[in-house]
């Protein structure tokens, strides 16, 4: 008997959202600041459900894209990069790293509570913000989930999650 594996994937012209960034690298070296269109994809696993289903199309959609649009038009910061100290004075957030200082209005920054604003962590980032979206509505969970994000045209990252390897 063959075995059967479903996989729904959302990505679409509505899934992107243009944000600027810089990353550290080679240990504590950081870059400048640049910016992306970036473009977000989610698949997930599942079985079929009692709608011959894996997850609905449409609300896969609009769960994501509430959290793509949280990201749009904004500053996105590490807050736990150890090389990148981020802090908000007055209205502003203030961002150093070394002898050098960046300050942004605070309503056109989103401190992410990751590492570095990498295209692998952003994944993770909106792959957990997926997740927790997921159950608070009390929507059935998907075996696996990979939340993909391309930073610049072929270039993606992806972070993957699988129910079964985290005891679910």
């Amino acid at each position: 008997m063959t075995s059967r594996r479903y996989t729904v994937r959302v990505t679409k012209d509505e899934l992107v959202f243009s944000a600027g960034h810089f990353i550290t690298f080679n240990g504590d070296e950081c870059e400048r600041i640049h910016g992306h269109n970036w473009r977000v994809a989610v698949e997930v696993d599942g079985p079929l459900d009692e709608n011959h289903y894996v997850f609905d199309f449409i609300a896969l959609r609009d769960l994501t894209r509430a959290l793509v649009a949280e990201l749009d038009h904004r500053m996105l910061l590490p807050d736990r990069n150890p090389h990148i100290r981020v802090g908000v004075e007055g209205r502003n957030v203030v961002c150093r790293h070394r002898d050098r200082l960046w300050s942004f209005p605070a309503e056109e920054c989103v401190i992410l509570p990751i590492e570095n604003t990498t295209a692998e962590r952003i994944a993770d980032h909106l792959g957990d913000r997926l997740r927790a979206a997921i159950a608070s509505r009390g929507m059935p969970f998907p075996r696996a989930m990979r939340v993909s994000v391309e930073e610049n045209f072929g270039q993606w990252a992806t972070a993957h999650w699988d129910a079964e390897e985290d005891g679910g």
